[in-house]
């Protein structure tokens, strides 16, 4: 890790540490505690993270904003850090200036499709756009009749239908009826729709690695807390076998998000070893979040149920998070068929090429 890493990364640990303490947001009554965190990210620079400092970004590298996604994981933040992060990206790919407001991007289903009509207006449909109503603008990827173009819309010009992913974070349907984008420009050569929903899946698997973390820290305290039968019960077999399990689940999350984000940052386009390395990714995490949410709530007994825990704010949104950019099945459907097209003969060089 390299010196600007730790910089960031200590920026951002320290202040979801003083402005997101999960037990205090959790006993919050209203959200006033949204403002000054997400006042404090922004002057910190790390909404923009990958944007240039020529386009109104902080101009951090891959690495850095990888990093903050992965600590914003392990604190569960309901505010659309990731989404600003990744509108700025993609923004950035046409040279498109990014506001410095909170933004989203659209899609972020692998199924919906935004199309940039004749006359500059965009018209389609984007269901589970995360953080819609929440945000100032939207970065569209839209396909048009010579490619693929990329712009900059005002939130207030499409028709927003709230709805709710399993965290109970604002998860809306989009609608844009003939709408005309802020800016629009084309977007680089090759680049598409899978290029976002890759981007977006690598995003969403590190903030899972960094919720599974959380969660295995939660357990093991609870565990060396709870006394029953007049021992602790992380001196039960059973007890040990699942906080094993759950380690192994955070552990397998974290190398499989990590190595994808590697290659991403390393990488100038997306082809099929980057493909490999996030769609494997996302179907990892995925797995890994199902598991690793079951054993903590096997852990923690009923209590890890009630609203008052915390355990929820990790566990539900590594759910909620499966389903953003493509979920494990589509992953392992498209994965198959990419292999598939190569040939047997291709499939071990880049396997092992990995």
């Amino acid at each position: 890790m390299t010196e600007s890493d730790n910089i960031v990364a200590e920026t951002a640990e320290r202040i979801f540490a003083d402005l997101a303490d999960a037990q205090t947001i959790n006993h919050s009554k209203d959200t006033s505690w949204k403002a000054p965190l997400w006042r404090a990210l922004s002057e910190a620079g790390l909404p923009l993270s990958w944007v240039s400092e020529e386009n109104d970004g902080s101009g951090a590298s891959m690495a850095d904003g990888f990093s903050v996604l992965n600590i914003a994981g392990r604190c569960g933040i309901a505010v659309p850090l990731a989404e600003t992060m990744l509108a700025g990206w993609l923004l950035s790919q046409a040279g498109i200036a990014s506001p410095a407001d909170a933004m989203t991007v659209a899609p972020a289903h692998p199924r919906d499709h935004i199309k940039l009509n004749a006359d500059g207006t965009l018209s389609g449909r984007a269901r589970s756009v995360p953080f819609a109503r929440d945000a100032k603008h939207i970065a569209v990827l839209a396909a048009s009749a010579n490619g693929f173009s990329i712009a900059l819309v005002d939130t207030t010009q499409g028709r927003i239908a709230p709805g709710f992913n399993l965290a109970n974070d604002a998860s809306d349907t989009v609608s844009f009826d003939n709408v005309r984008p802020i800016a629009v420009k084309p977007a680089p050569q090759g680049f598409d729709e899978t290029s976002l929903m890759l981007m977006g899946g690598v995003a969403r698997s590190l903030q899972i690695a960094g919720s599974l973390e959380s969660m295995l820290d939660i357990s093991v305290r609870y565990a060396n807390e709870r006394v029953a039968f007049e021992k602790k019960i992380a001196k039960f077999q059973a007890i040990q076998h699942n906080l094993a399990k759950l380690a192994g689940e955070a552990a397998a999350a974290l190398a499989a998000a990590s190595s994808a984000a590697d290659a991403v940052a390393n990488s100038s386009a997306f082809d099929d070893a980057i493909f490999l390395e996030a769609a494997a990714a996302k179907i990892r995490c995925a797995e890994a979040a199902e598991k690793g949410a079951a054993i903590a709530h096997q852990v923690h007994g009923a209590i890890g149920f009630t609203s008052e825990h915390i355990l929820h704010r990790y566990t539900l949104r590594s759910l909620a998070w499966r389903d953003d950019f493509g979920n494990e099945s589509h992953w392992a459907v498209e994965l198959g068929k990419r292999v598939a097209a190569r040939g047997a003969d291709e499939l071990w060089p880049l396997v092992a090429s990995r």
